[in-house]
């Protein structure tokens, strides 16, 4: 796609300082850029890379101006116009709506119109796929469900319980959706497998990262919220419910019953212990581990930066020794105590 700076401009709704007329045709990293280049510069880190940079015109906010050498987009949140930027310059790719020969769709579904539906697609009986949207190769429905208009499961997708997906939903590759929860009972050491009866639910927009598994509740259904976002490689255990407009980075696992709320942002890696609230707008610092309750909005941490080996294998040798070094310090504290008083 081509637009001029101006055109650009006026459709994310940014001032120009420079020559609207300019052709962009690409999004590229200040560094890449070259004519015909929109590039973005959010804060004062990126001055060296702004002040040498190729692009055809940067988005940046108004403080960096006079920095920058080239037409200017200026925007109170360069990251958020950016990406509205590149969604016009590089749409998706249009589909044509058809069912490859090769897909095995049982008769009892209900397909509606302008659909995509690729090679080796099984979808099973009781299932609707609303309009407009894309099935992709290798995708498995084998459970009555409902999939929302406008939405897209890339390929390889697996859908293996009951799920109801909304509008617009991305589903990237390799992901599992309602897979059977660990839910399991003890007798005696060894273990029985409690059924899992509940549904997987995907709210309008939520985007799924690809070899991500979504598990169905075991009574409850396990509940992912309106513009929920979840990376790559996350564990959602069963009854689980995520909040609206929740992102949530790579290779954490929530286990079963947390519920997350609204808004949060939540590191990669992080490890969330199941039966816990966590309130809206909280923040998790990537590889944290959360094991109680969190009632406050704010930013939580936890674990050790990386240091040289010499130090950790040092200081893991001593960590065994604080429950006694803290006794002795707390029984020197109240001697101190008691000898005040004497005074």
């Amino acid at each position: 796609m081509t637009y001029s700076v101006r055109e650009l401009a006026r459709e994310i709704g940014v001032d120009i300082l420079g020559n609207g007329d300019d052709e962009i045709t690409r999004v590229a990293d200040l560094e890449d850029s070259k004519k015909g280049s929109l590039s973005f510069a959010v804060s004062s880190q990126y001055l060296d890379k702004l002040k040498q940079t190729k692009a055809t015109a940067v988005i940046i906010p108004e403080g960096l101006t006079s920095y920058c050498k080239t037409t200017a987009l200026i925007s109170n949140n360069p990251y958020l116009s950016f990406a509205r930027a590149a969604k016009l310059l590089h749409p998706e790719d249009a589909f044509i709506a058809e069912i490859h020969p090769s897909a095995v769709i049982h008769d009892d579904c209900e397909i509606a119109d302008n659909v995509y539906i690729g090679p080796n697609v099984v979808i099973s009986a009781k299932c609707t796929i609303g309009k407009d949207s894309y099935i992709g190769p290798g995708t498995v429905i084998t459970a009555p469900s409902f999939i929302g208009a406008s939405s897209r499961l890339i390929a390889r997708v697996s859908i293996v319980g009951p799920t109801l997906i909304g509008e617009r939903v991305i589903i990237h590759p390799g992901a599992v959706i309602a897979s059977d929860g660990f839910g399991l009972a003890n007798n005696n050491g060894m273990w029985e497998k409690i059924p899992q009866l509940g549904r997987v639910i995907l709210g309008d927009d939520v985007e799924i990262g690809a070899n991500t598994t979504i598990d169905r509740g075991a009574l409850k259904d396990t509940i992912i919220e309106q513009g929920a976002k979840l990376d790559n490689q996350i564990q959602i255990a069963h009854n689980v419910v995520i909040g609206a407009h929740t992102a949530i980075a790579g290779c954490t696992g929530i286990a079963g019953s947390t519920v997350i709320g609204k808004h949060c942002a939540i590191g990669a890696a992080a490890g969330i212990q199941g039966h816990i609230r966590i309130a809206d707008g909280v923040q998790v610092s990537g590889m944290t581990a959360i094991r109680k309750s969190i009632t406050k909005p704010g930013l939580y941490s936890s674990g050790t930066t990386a240091q040289d080996n010499k130090s950790w294998l040092r200081n893991a040798a001593r960590f065994k020794d604080l429950d006694a070094l803290f006794k002795r310090v707390n029984d020197i504290v109240k001697k101190l105590e008691r000898i005040e008083k004497g005074k």
